[in-house]
């Protein structure tokens, strides 16, 4: 099943029409820490290594079905949209049926030169949190999930 693909601003909207959609944001705890899109959880597809190497979370999928039902509509959002396409196909495959991709991520989507291509939820100026409390951390739905951090 492809994977939709929406812009921030769509996001928005689905998320102000329905109280039930997740946001789930994909970065790095640090990113998420920084700022996110309001009523985002966090939940890091991968982590970074001491030389900036992405590895894959092992947990990522169980911590996600501990805490969000494979029905919820879902939007999956990143810094620009790379790491959210790759834990979008994730939860496709593993049977969430209502799968978003939000194009530009968090960040905005940028060519070799640094240019923005798609911008990113915090440059279309919608709403940002920097809430990392209960029940949005990634150390909470792990906790949840029985997965250590």
């Amino acid at each position: 099943m492809a994977v939709q693909q929406i812009t921030p601003r769509e996001a928005q909207a689905l998320m102000e029409q329905d109280p039930q959609v997740v946001y789930l944001d994909v970065r790095t705890v640090a990113e998420f820490a920084a700022g996110h899109p309001q009523r985002a959880l966090n939940i890091p597809v991968v982590f970074f290594d001491a030389a900036q190497r992405p590895i894959p979370n092992p947990d990522f999928l169980t911590v996600v079905e501990a805490n969000i039902p494979k029905d919820t509509q879902i939007i999956v959002g990143c810094q620009a949209g790379m790491r959210s396409q790759r834990a979008a196909d994730i939860l496709a495959q593993a049977g969430y049926t209502r799968v978003a991709n939000m194009q530009g991520g968090f960040g905005g989507a940028r060519d070799q030169t640094g240019r923005v291509i798609v911008p990113g939820w915090q440059e279309c100026g919608l709403p940002v949190s920097t809430d990392n409390g209960e029940g949005v951390s990634y150390a909470s739905l792990a906790a949840k999930a029985g997965v250590a951090v």
